[in-house]
């Protein structure tokens, strides 16, 4: 699974990614910490997708073969074909996310299908605890925001806001904490 998370496409993102970081960046601010989602790890929670999307495409597939379905397998293909991508279109999304703790504030830079964008949450801004959700994997998601639109790709069904399927979440959050009792 190494291998996957080291390919030629997180190589070609993460130039795109430091750079947006870069120019995100105010004057005096600096990094502290910075990483990417375990894409891995997202792409696994979705894998009940895998057990649905490659039956269905052999059911179809035997259906099309024998003639039971006429004009209706082409959106019977699209169904299972959709079912099987999706967890790789979620690891190229990760692929294209960058998470990073400064000296004061988190972002989340994202350069996910051609369309640039900068999240940032200042520490003041942040709730006073910060919850773990443990995922598998050793990865898991760090929430430090609440009552944000469940409308983002890094906010839960709740809103509650942050770092999503990060590597070691307990350790990144122990970075945050040192990083806001800085600040404070």
């Amino acid at each position: 699974m190494d291998e996957l998370r080291t390919t030629l496409f997180s190589s070609i993102f993460s130039r795109a990614l430091q750079q947006l970081l870069t120019d995100a960046l105010q004057p005096g601010e600096r990094v502290l910490w910075q990483g990417q989602p375990d894409g891995v790890a997202r792409m696994m929670m979705w894998r009940a997708l895998w057990w649905i999307g490659f039956p269905w495409l052999l059911v179809t597939g035997i259906a099309i073969s024998r003639g039971w379905v006429g004009q209706s397998a082409t959106p019977l293909l699209m169904v299972g074909i959709t079912m099987v991508a999706g967890p790789f279109v979620m690891w190229l999304h990760d692929l294209q996310t960058l998470f990073a703790i400064t000296n004061r504030r988190a972002l989340i830079v994202r350069t996910a299908w051609g369309r640039q964008t900068v999240s940032a949450t200042r520490f003041e801004d942040m709730d006073k605890t910060l919850e773990l959700a443990d995922t598998g994997r050793g990865a898991g998601h760090l929430n430090f925001a609440s009552g944000r639109s469940t409308r983002s790709p890094d906010t839960d069904y709740t809103g509650r806001y942050g770092f999503r399927c990060v590597r070691n979440p307990a350790d990144v959050g122990d970075i945050l904490e040192r990083a806001r009792r800085r600040t404070a």
